[in-house]
């Protein structure tokens, strides 16, 4: 009995997303009284013993190069057999990209119940119930998980990392790979230096920005917050930004601390995709614009003259700290 998750790498390198999964499986394992461990799959830079500061007692690895192209169903296939071998009863993953593909696929091979966007621990005063989040973040339900062993994937940015001291063991898993099914014609990859999943500060735009040419206004903001650029369906749909910044219901859905919308009307599509952030600041010039109804803080103004002030402010106080 332990509670194995499952640790997310891109590029060698540890998803920020993860460290939230180990930290959250890390208390999940004390509340049921066992220990938690790691999986991680393909070559990593990173050293894994240092998750043993988020809780984790050990850490297993396949360390083999072709696992660095991700693979739904080899992935699935690989933590079932660690499962199977560490007699894992509760298996954590973030409910991101790579844990929305695997997640669903491991439930079905170890009849497991799945309970995906989840938001806090595991109430076990009443057998073992989980809270998520329901319709686009507007509701909450409590699932009641009853099978033997259990699959919890968890909403990033809902749980506080934390930090222990400690060092985890590493256990090389020897495993037979099975051959991949899907084969890789092309990577595109997205540039920028704060990946817009895992980013603590989005700085967003719409079309009140009135073109591509003052975008500047976004970037510069986004640059002294080391924030993330976002924007909303229109501006991607014109054209104006890169579809792969598209947040909202048919986009990327986010959930960083800090939020802040510029010249974004809010309609309830781009709400769905923004509104688990901690944190929403709107900047406006139509005070009866729907997304101040969801704002906590909201700037009535327009975004040419409100965001300079802002950029401007920001400087003054770094060069003065």
């Amino acid at each position: 009995m332990s509670v194995l998750i499952f640790i997310d790498q891109a590029e060698g390198k540890i998803k920020k997303s993860s460290y939230e999964a180990a930290s959250y499986g890390a208390q999940a394992a004390d509340l049921l009284g066992t220990h938690a461990e790691g999986i991680i799959l393909g070559k990593t830079d990173d050293n894994l013993s240092t998750l043993g500061n988020y809780g984790l007692a050990k850490v297993h690895t396949i360390d083999d190069s072709q696992l660095n192209k991700f693979d739904a169903q080899v992935y699935a296939k690989l933590i079932h057999d660690v499962v199977i071998s560490t007699g894992a009863d509760t298996i954590i993953f973030s409910n991101n990209v790579s844990g929305k593909a695997i997640a669903p696929r491991l439930s079905v091979q170890l009849k497991a119940g799945l309970v995906s966007g989840a938001v806090a621990l595991p109430d076990l005063s009443n057998g073992f119930v989980v809270k998520k989040s329901v319709f686009s973040g507007k509701a909450f339900a409590n699932i009641s998980v009853n099978t033997p062993k259990k699959i919890i994937s968890l909403n990033p940015n809902s749980f506080n990392i934390t930090k222990v001291e400690g060092s985890a063991e590493i256990v090389s898993f020897n495993a037979s790979i099975p051959s991949s099914t899907i084969e890789t014609t092309a990577v595109n990859k997205i540039t920028g230096d704060v990946p817009l999943g895992e980013a603590d500060v989005v700085v967003s735009g719409g079309r009140g920005l009135k073109g591509p040419e003052n975008w500047g206004l976004v970037t510069e903001l986004a640059s002294l917050l080391n924030a993330a650029t976002a924007c909303s369906r229109p501006v991607a749909d014109i054209h104006w930004r890169p579809h792969h910044e598209h947040v909202g219901q048919t986009g990327l859905a986010i959930a960083p601390n800090l939020y802040i919308a510029i010249g974004i009307s809010g309609a309830i599509q781009h709400l769905a995709g923004v509104n688990r952030s901690k944190t929403i600041v709107v900047i406006n010039k139509d005070p009866e614009a729907p997304f101040f109804k969801a704002a906590d803080y909201g700037i009535v103004g327009d975004a040419f003259e409100v965001v300079p002030k802002i950029i401007d402010s920001i400087k003054k106080m770094k060069s003065s700290s």
